[in-house]
């Protein structure tokens, strides 16, 4: 490898790590995104220069026909998708995106076995079949610059992890897009028939790095794969969705680093392993986030048979909810000096983004203080809210989380919830029987009064419901949120 290619992964490493740390906070992340991109051209880049080094004299532009196929075709598919996709949609294509990483570390895995069988059989035509299994364990080690054994495992790896990571992810934005009922699919032994497949497939994995010569069973590994990708994603309630994208997040750079070993590409490696570990940490502070192991997020079937709440958390002790008009409300908001702000995936769907900012800003003008409480696990996908947010211009200093705002929610005069449903449900701390009983959830029902902004009365897209509705201190305001929104800022400009 040449100097030139050498300085230019590194840099891309460099842009990579840098642009994962400016990810981290809302008001670095712009910058992180475009230093990220930076790091994917220099790396684009060094593999063109690469290339070019290892053809010498031989070097043909045709060389790079299939890196310019694929500069196209994600160019045609990226730019438009990230230009106009819906801020509801937003947590379908970021499970596309995992799934698609997925698939590319599959493709890497199946193309480096494919190359070591091409090479093999040019090599040696007639090599004996009780040599065949040696024979590939030195191409491998030729081709993926390292032991063969390990190249071989590490293909088997790629090829597994990615199918799981691509089947998987195609099932949760099939949910999540609502192609299929977000509700979890369980079924008698499904954690047996679960287990085999992983089972099976780590036998065929050990087969083949214990003995190349058995390439065959790799074969096995990709439909086992992609059926086990569908069983453990398919058993997962709607209500675990942000969990599930953030450890799909984690699985395609887990492949991707497999791959990397597979043919011997340090850049791979490092960005594979930045990309799997940050997915671990965001599914662990997700599944902290609801007081829940990452076990029983994978394995329990949320949200199936989620029993009906009542207003006291009592069966049959249901009551009619108080509902107001935004004329009502706006004399509240008017006398309110201080108000929370909880968006939740409803805010997405009526793009009510922009109306709430302008609310915001009369509330300030009037004197109110005013923050938004984000819960972790609000919306479909890690970060929903906060790009939500943003995309509107909310300052990043009125931004809280729960904590900061539970400990003296007594004194917040109003709180308003705009699509957010079971990260403020208090069952989730009084009913034992709830399945989202332990979770912590920003506790609006103990403002002096609370705003629900909702279309209707009806559950959230777990399937709970919520006492909340029924609160002697909380009134329902129904219609579509943006509506609701533009009119306390009319009755608010109106005064």
């Amino acid at each position: 490898m040449g100097a030139l290619a050498v300085i230019l992964f590194l840099c891309s490493g460099v842009a990579f790590i840098v642009g994962l740390k400016l990810l981290a906070k809302p008001e670095t992340a712009r910058k992180g995104n475009a230093v990220s991109a930076l790091g994917m051209l220099a790396a684009i880049v060094g593999t063109v220069v690469q290339i070019i080094g290892e053809r010498g004299e031989s070097f043909s532009i045709e060389s790079l026909t299939w890196i310019g196929i694929g500069l196209g075709i994600g160019a045609l598919v990226g730019v438009p998708a990230a230009r106009f996709v819906k801020m509801t949609a937003m947590p379908e294509m970021v499970a596309l995106f995992n799934g698609f990483g997925g698939v590319a570390s599959l493709l890497i895995g199946w193309a480096q076995m494919q190359q070591a069988l091409e090479i093999r059989s040019g090599a040696n035509a007639n090599i004996a079949e009780s040599e065949t299994g040696t024979h590939l364990v030195d191409v491998l080690s030729a081709v993926g610059g390292g032991n063969g054994h390990f190249v071989a495992a590490t293909i088997v790896a790629a090829i597994l992890i990615g199918g799981v990571t691509f089947s998987g992810s195609i099932i949760a934005f099939a949910k999540l897009a609502g192609k299929i009922s977000s509700k979890p699919v369980v079924y008698k032994g499904q954690h047996l028939v679960n287990a085999g497949l992983l089972l099976l497939a780590v036998a065929c994995g050990v087969a083949f790095a214990w003995n190349p010569g058995l390439f065959p069973v790799v074969y096995l590994v990709i439909p086992i794969a992609m059926a086990l990708g569908v069983a453990a994603v398919i058993s997962i309630g709607g209500g675990d969705m942000p969990v599930v994208i953030s450890l799909l997040n984690s699985y395609s750079g887990l492949a991707a680093c497999a791959a990397g070993f597979a043919v011997g590409s340090e850049l791979l490696i490092i960005t594979g392993a930045l990309v799997g570990a940050s997915g671990l940490i965001l599914t662990r502070i997700m599944c902290l986030a609801m007081n829940r192991s990452l076990a029983n997020v994978l394995f329990s079937g949320f949200g199936s048979g989620a029993p009906a709440a009542t207003s006291s958390g009592e069966p049959g002790e249901k009551r009619d909810a108080n509902v107001l008009s935004p004329e009502q409300a706006y004399y509240i908001l008017e006398a309110a000096q201080s108000v929370i702000i909880v968006p939740g995936y409803g805010m997405a769907v009526a793009q009510a983004q922009h109306a709430v900012k302008e609310l915001t800003q009369l509330l300030a003008a009037n004197g109110t203080e005013v923050r938004f409480a984000i819960h972790p696990v609000a919306g479909r996908m890690p970060g929903h809210m906060n790009v939500l947010l943003a995309e509107a211009d909310v300052p990043y200093e009125q931004l809280v989380e729960p904590d900061d705002v539970n400990p003296s929610m007594e004194t917040v005069d109003v709180a308003i919830v705009i699509g957010a449903n079971d990260v403020v449900n208090p069952a989730a701390l009084t009913d034992e029987a709830s399945p989202i009983f332990g979770m912590p959830i920003v506790e609006v029902h103990r403002a002096r009064q609370v705003f629900t902004l909702k279309r209707s009365m009806g559950s959230g897209y777990a399937g709970i419901e919520n006492p909340l509705f029924f609160l002697d201190n909380n009134a329902m305001i129904l219609g579509d949120a943006k509506q609701t929104v533009n009119a306390l800022v009319d009755a608010f400009k109106a005064d």
